[in-house]
């Protein structure tokens, strides 16, 4: 794997071609450049490389820069001491946002989904939605979840269901671990894939390999028994009854 690092301290540019070359040993650093300028000066006249590492603050300026200067047809992943950039990170289509220091374990991991080609969803349609406005319909790669100093990079394949307590939303992953998103059910529930994903009432979108089974309950409705267990009883509502039969049919 070829890989450019945008980076202006010498010590984090060793660090990271030392820790690179420990968990890959067939990567190769083709440059390293320091400034805004000399990574656009780079970018145009050099072949692409497999992945790039960008620090945000550079000598010359933050590395956002870059994308309105020269066309970068290759994934990056931003290696920065603050978190306050996350947004605009992920509005270019960055695979990763890694806090520094960098930990080799989370370092592999950013290696690893750029091999995937894996790009997480664009956030910048939601940040610009109107208040009130239908919500845009963006298909979700990846979710960017922030819980106290960490990110996290969650696959739909990894989601068993969503649901709203207390008015906040919570994503529990295969493995029964909640954690908080954003945004509402209502956003939620047209972004994901409706092949995969349904809404059951106002305070549950499921997934299909969650539904661990059915039962009767009353008049139309239907109990859901979901893996990893649902602490509510998981009511199908009366009036998404008839759709959720269809959705189980396939139709």
């Amino acid at each position: 794997m070829r890989i450019l690092i945008v980076e202006d301290e010498a010590a984090a540019v060793a660090r990271m071609r030392k820790m690179l070359v420990e968990i890959d040993p067939t990567v190769t650093v083709v440059a390293d450049v320091p400034t805004v300028k000399e990574a656009v000066e780079w970018i145009t006249s050099n072949p692409a490389p497999d992945l790039a590492f960008f620090d945000v603050q550079l000598a010359d300026g933050e590395s956002f820069a870059i994308f309105k200067a020269v066309d970068v047809a290759f994934p990056v992943v931003f290696a920065t001491a603050f978190d306050a950039y996350a947004l605009q990170a992920f509005r270019v289509n960055a695979v990763d946002y890694l806090l520094k220091p960098l930990k080799k374990a989370e370092l592999a991991q950013a290696l690893l989904r750029a091999q995937k080609n894996g790009v997480v969803r664009d956030h910048s349609a939601l940040a610009t939605a109107t208040p009130g406005g239908a919500p845009p319909a963006v298909p979700v790669k990846r979710f960017l979840i922030r819980y106290g100093d960490h990110f996290k990079l969650v696959e739909p394949a990894q989601i068993a269901y969503i649901h709203s307590l207390q008015k906040n939303t919570f994503l529990r992953t295969r493995e029964g671990r909640d954690l908080p998103l954003e945004e509402s059910l209502d956003r939620l529930e047209k972004q994901l894939d409706p092949a995969r994903f349904i809404r059951l009432n106002r305070q549950l979108i499921v997934e299909l390999r969650s539904i661990k089974e059915l039962l009767a309950y009353s008049k139309s409705r239907v109990k859901v028994v979901l893996d990893p267990p649902y602490g509510e009883d998981a009511i199908v509502s009366s009036e998404r009854s008839a759709e959720f039969k269809r959705w189980l049919a396939g139709e």
